[in-house]
Formats: structure tokens, C-alpha cells, sequence
């Protein structure tokens, strides 16, 4: 099973363009950071993300993630071959 870093509603996008969630949903806040690679999106549909930025709302922090292409396994698969290779 693949543990999401923090949760996101990946339809969910503001007026930047890019998903949107708020930084205490976060697993682990401390790796949520401008330009980390999450986990995001629910355990049904989870996705790669890059950390765009935080943004201090009224409400809590706003963390805009930018939803990179394909399945998490691919990026997965490609983690095990730059470790295997090292």
C-alpha cells in the first residue's frame, strides 16, 4: 500500500492552476517543503507531486502541489533503479 504524504483533492485547483490543500493535513509537515517530491491524493487514486509552494492564509498554510504525470509505481520503479545503480 502506498502511504500518502498529504491529502489532496487532485480535481481541486485554484486560481494558480495548480491542487491545493492545507499544510496540517500533511502526514509529516517537516517534508513538505518548496520543491520536495509527496505522495498525494487519497489511498484510491495517489499521485506524485512537486511542492510548489506555501502560502500563509487566514485558515492555515495553503500548499500548492503541481500533479506530475503517470502511476506513483512508475516513479517507485524508478527510485529501485537510481538505488540499485548507486
Amino acid at each position: 500500500m502506498i502511504r500518502v504524504d498529504i491529502p489532496a483533492d487532485l480535481n481541486s485547483e485554484d486560481e494558480t492552476g495548480y491542487v491545493w490543500t492545507f499544510l496540517d493535513e500533511a502526514r509529516d509537515t517537516s517534508i513538505v517543503t518548496p520543491g520536495a517530491l509527496v505522495v498525494t491524493g487519497d489511498d484510491d487514486a495517489p499521485a506524485v507531486a512537486v511542492v510548489v509552494d506555501l502560502v500563509p492564509h487566514p485558515n492555515g498554510t495553503i500548499v500548492h502541489l503541481d500533479v506530475l504525470p503517470g502511476p506513483v509505481d512508475g516513479y517507485l520503479a524508478l527510485a529501485r533503479r537510481m538505488t540499485a545503480s548507486a
